[in-house]
């Protein structure tokens, strides 16, 4: 029996697109951020991320807080799915934020994606 190029490339196109494929979760959306300032002078930064985690190969997987320039200021890395937690926030302690920066954004990224979904602009009140 032959199987033609058409059956094989569709079979393929099925199981890629599927909707048990992990390409459906979306992106990573910050969905709430509070950010004190300690005596130290640091920050502290408490971040809820929703995201549709998969399992492994495809789960929210870290977020960062950025200047108004660009420059990432803070990483917290997601070390495991949040299959059956969602929403799920995730503090961050110590991170350092030159005076001259008055709000940061703060992001998240997911395993396949990367970035692009819901970012949060914060205001740092008492600088």
């Amino acid at each position: 029996m032959k199987i033609s190029r058409l059956a094989v490339l569709t079979a393929a196109l099925l199981m890629i697109f599927s909707p048990s494929a992990v390409v459906f979760a979306g992106e990573a959306d910050v969905v709430g951020v509070k950010a004190i300032q300690g005596k130290d002078e640091t920050w502290s930064f408490s971040v809820t991320v929703m995201h549709d985690d998969q399992g492994w190969d495809h789960y929210a997987d870290r977020w960062e807080v950025l200047g108004s320039d660009g420059e990432v200021l803070g990483v917290r890395v997601l070390l495991h799915p949040h299959v059956g937690e969602q929403p799920f926030t995730r503090g961050m302690d110590g991170v350092e934020i030159p005076e001259k920066v008055q709000k940061v954004l703060v992001r998240a990224r997911d395993s396949v994606h990367g970035y692009g979904g819901k970012e949060v602009v914060v205001e740092l009140s008492g600088k």
